[in-house]
């Protein structure tokens, strides 16, 4: 079998990266992971991504592919052999479409937010937050149809785009007196964060969550003097 020519710009801590890396996974590609040092861009990068000058970055014979989101995409595309990441049918392609915006323009700022605020504004972004994870927890119900992830019996597109931020969930957990994810509260999500975590494509990709908790430390200084 020919060598599949696919290199990954990262950050590990990154759940844009980590979106990549696990449709590269849940594919069957195999890639080189060059990682991004915090703080400084690379050559490399910002002659792949000019406009952004962000990562994620792919790399595909040459040819460099931005935004996660763009990139999951087009594993799917380019890579047929394996299992299909979007929905088939135009109705749950577009539910997934409308849920993975949600989730970038709303959940992971309200998360972010609720890291970084004090007093009065953590108790505000703390019931902002429950709120959306309940939204979610619908949402499962309704895109699941009684099977295991959101895409069904398989991890589709809003499974990668929800389920890359579950190390930043935990470590939030972890840091703060709050429980997102609750066995009780969210039976659905409590079980599809379970079985998405152990499934073979997720192995060495997220960050333990003592890793980004001691990062969310380093980072938060920064944040409060932006």
């Amino acid at each position: 079998m020919a060598l599949i020519d696919v290199k990954v710009l990262g950050s590990a801590p990154s759940p844009y990266v980590n979106r990549v890396q696990i449709a590269l996974n849940l594919k069957s590609v195999n890639y080189e992971f060059l990682e991004e040092e915090s703080g400084s861009r690379s050559e490399l990068l910002l002659k792949s991504n000019p406009v952004h000058k962000k990562v994620p970055v792919m790399i595909h014979g040459g040819k460099p592919i931005c935004k996660s989101l763009i990139i999951v995409q087009y594993i799917d595309e380019a890579w047929t052999d394996g299992p299909s990441i979007l929905p088939s049918d135009p109705y749950d392609r577009a539910m997934a479409r409308f849920w993975v915006a949600y989730v970038e323009d709303k959940l992971w700022p309200t998360l972010k937010g609720f890291l970084r605020a004090e007093g009065e504004a953590k108790a505000v972004a703390r019931e902002q937050i429950m709120e959306g994870i309940m939204l979610l927890e619908d949402a499962f119900a309704k895109c699941c149809k009684g099977k295991d992830f959101f895409g069904g019996d398989m991890i589709g597109y809003l499974d990668i785009a929800i389920g890359s931020f579950l190390g930043w969930m935990r470590a939030t957990e972890k840091a703060s007196d709050i429980k997102l994810i609750d066995k009780t509260k969210t039976p659905g999500l409590f079980g599809w964060a379970e079985r998405f975590g152990s499934n073979a494509a997720m192995k060495n990709v997220i960050p333990k969550t003592e890793t980004l908790v001691e990062l969310a430390k380093t980072m938060a200084p920064r944040a409060k003097a932006q």
